[in-house]
């Protein structure tokens, strides 16, 4: 079911935009300056929309002096204060996240809502595994064939018909859970019901490694299958890893071609040079580039520029040299102990904007 369309501040969101890439900032959100700090840093590696945390009304109030320092959508992260919402709302949230179910009181929603409207902000309904409301009524017509995936469903299917009752549709939805398979069923699942955009993730995913594994796993299956209008990795890490583990996520599918794509060849005893160090080394120069390309790093003439010809640099080992290849065609020989050196110069090139 395609999804509609929801405007976050400049970001369009849903009815096949772009699959938009989201971080949550882990600064204090009173510590203004940290917080627009990291939230610039975010931006610049590609980060479009932000979530910070609002525990208190400081916070909350916090929110304006970052939205004027920023540009890219800010969303404030809300729980059972309904009152820290309309305040966020008021300093320049474009969108809140809330889980109804831990807010209190339907009045309490509502007063969010009408909030929400008054500012012509979105909301995000997010539900947990570990948070779903307990005495749903929702009736369920169909079922994923796991109970704690039909109650999650269930439970947010219950939120989405209150704030439907009250004339509110500029929704976002989540159904996140820390298991794979629960986390796929329930997307599918709400995918039959509504036709809102689509916030997807795996929640406490783990840490850098672990999390982009089990992320790019649950992510990549709903992305193929055309689940999916913004996106987080949440990471017990930097959030920089985030944006980072998101696009490789997105090119790997050919969703947003965002970055460098690194080829690089598993080690053997053919191989002329230190593969995984010079792999390393060529990952951390061209991390933070975000003009596609192909980069290949390959460790002897046999998978050298053959069988890397796709790629727009590459580098690779020979006897007692290493090459420097561009689409398969060789145009450096160089020593060993230039290779990275003149590697990087024509990188350089290969980035430097036409004039």
């Amino acid at each position: 079911m395609k999804t509609r369309s929801v405007k976050i501040g400049s970001i369009i969101i849903g009815g096949g935009a772009p699959v938009a890439v989201q971080s949550m900032c882990n600064t204090k959100t009173k510590d203004v300056k940290a917080t627009i700090e990291q939230i610039k840093r975010l931006t610049d590696l590609g980060c479009e929309i932000i979530r910070c945390g609002v525990p208190d009304m400081e916070s909350a109030l916090a929110l304006d002096k970052i939205k004027s320092k920023i540009k890219i959508p800010l969303v404030a992260d809300i729980h059972y204060d309904y009152k820290l919402a309309i305040a966020s709302f008021k300093s320049g949230a474009d969108k809140i996240r809330i889980n109804p179910g831990n807010i209190g009181s339907q009045e309490k929603v509502k007063a969010i809502i009408d909030a929400a409207k008054e500012h012509k902000a979105a909301i995000r309904i997010g539900v947990n595994a570990g948070s779903l409301k307990t005495n749903a009524t929702y009736h369920m017509t169909v079922s994923s064939g796991i109970e704690k995936v039909d109650k999650m469903v269930s439970s947010l299917m219950e939120h989405v018909e209150f704030f439907e009752k009250n004339d509110f549709k500029n929704i976002v939805v989540s159904l996140k859970a820390h298991d794979v398979p629960e986390t796929l069923a329930a997307y599918r699942l709400f995918n039959k019901l509504r036709d809102y955009p689509l916030h997807i993730g795996i929640t406490e995913a783990g840490t850098s490694l672990s999390g982009t594994i089990k992320s790019s796993v649950g992510l990549g299956i709903l992305l193929n299958e055309g689940l999916g209008d913004t996106m987080r990795v949440s990471l017990t890490a930097d959030p920089e890893e985030e944006i980072y583990a998101a696009y490789k996520i997105l090119s790997t599918l050919g969703l947003r071609r965002v970055g460098v794509e690194l080829i690089s060849c598993p080690t053997c005893a053919r191989t002329e040079i230190n593969v995984i160090k010079l792999a390393k080394e060529v990952e951390k120069m061209t991390k933070n580039i975000k003009k596609p390309l192909k980069i290949a790093v390959m460790g002897c003439s046999v998978n050298g520029p053959g069988e890397a010809k796709e790629a727009d640099l590459g580098v690779s080992g020979g006897r007692g040299i290493g090459l420097i290849f561009k689409g398969g065609e060789i145009i450096k020989r160089v020593p060993k102990k230039n290779l990275l050196k003149e590697f990087e110069k024509e990188l350089k090139k290969l980035i430097k904007p036409k004039k």
